[in-house]
């Protein structure tokens, strides 16, 4: 899939910070069995890498991609416990090099028009708006869109349930990322079919 028709198969993407593998394939099977097939890890604890392994071999519904990618180093890390796509809160120049190279769905993130241009002369179309609701919003990002056309966003950081419909109401919207539909104390307690539900939920808005 090109990156366009991955944000679009996502339209919800959970942002998951995993701490125990174990939690691994049972939240990703709780999501893609509430709709949410399309699952980013962000590598932000020492279980991440263990966590995208583990779904990439025994949840084959799903599509795990890395997120919080920061370099070249964590994109070879990602892509060798099989993530298949990458997510960064930014983009510098050795980044983006890697990220071509790659070959595989890649999402920059911009948070001003500056931002998104630099990406844009990298061949980045399809870019994460991080942090949303700390720049602004969905109407910065609607003023954003109106002068760079032909980019597309997945806006993340800050976004609910109850905020995500003003994000969709963005033309240049494909899809929204957040963590609510996997919250911490039910993946604690391994409340699956609370996971489960909340997904099914996302997944229809």
């Amino acid at each position: 899939m090109t990156p366009h028709e991955l944000l679009i198969r996502a339209h919800t993407l959970p942002v998951l910070v995993i701490h125990e593998v174990e939690h691994a394939v049972p939240l990703a099977r709780a999501l893609a069995g509430g709709g949410l097939t399309v699952l980013e890890v962000t590598l932000r604890t020492p279980a991440a890498l263990g966590a995208i392994a583990a779904i990439a071999r025994d949840v084959p519904e799903a599509i795990v991609g890395a997120g919080t990618v920061l370099s070249p180093d964590d994109l070879k890390a990602a892509h060798d416990a099989g993530a298949l796509f990458g997510v960064s809160p930014g983009l510098t120049p050795r980044l983006a090099a890697a990220a071509r190279v790659w070959r595989r769905p890649f999402y920059p993130g911009c948070a001003t028009a500056s931002e998104a241009m630099a990406a844009r002369e990298h061949g980045f179309t399809a870019l994460k708006f991080f942090p949303a609701e700390a720049s602004g919003g969905a109407a910065a990002l609607q003023a954003l869109s109106q002068p760079l056309a032909d980019l597309r966003f997945c806006p993340t950081g800050g976004i609910t349930r109850s905020n995500a419909a003003s994000y969709r109401s963005v033309s240049s919207v494909l899809a929204v990322g957040g963590s609510w539909m996997a919250p911490d104390e039910a993946v604690r307690a391994g409340d699956w079919e609370r996971v489960r539900a909340l997904a099914a939920e996302a997944s229809r808005r």
